[in-house]
């Protein structure tokens, strides 16, 4: 049983350390601005009064809340974080073929 502990333990480092990695692999596409913003991410930003620096400030002071696989365009990454004006906010992106990060959708909490 102490070795199946380790294990579990030691995977749980694993993935940390990955969500990690693509944390900051978003956060660095946002600083250098190779980002997109999707239709659909404007309409949803538009109905709760977000902008571009809005999603850009979610991502450099969220964290990964949730990591969506089962999609067959690429993994997403749902973002918690923070508007400018400090209401709690979400930002869902992935990543392009092509490297840029597509925001695909953000929406505040309420």
């Amino acid at each position: 049983m102490h070795v199946d502990s380790e294990f579990y333990w030691e995977e749980k480092r694993k993935r940390k350390h990955i969500e990690m990695n693509v944390l900051q692999r978003i956060r660095q596409a946002i600083r250098e601005q190779k980002y997109r913003i999707s239709t659909h991410a404007n309409e949803e930003m538009a109905e709760d009064s977000l902008i571009a620096n809005d999603v850009e400030n979610i991502i450099l002071t969220g964290e990964i809340s949730q990591k969506f696989t089962h999609d067959l365009r690429g993994t997403r990454y749902e973002v918690f974080g923070e508007a400018l004006d400090h209401r709690p906010a979400y930002a869902v992106c992935r990543f392009l073929l092509s490297g840029v990060l597509l925001i695909i959708t953000a929406y505040t909490e309420d």
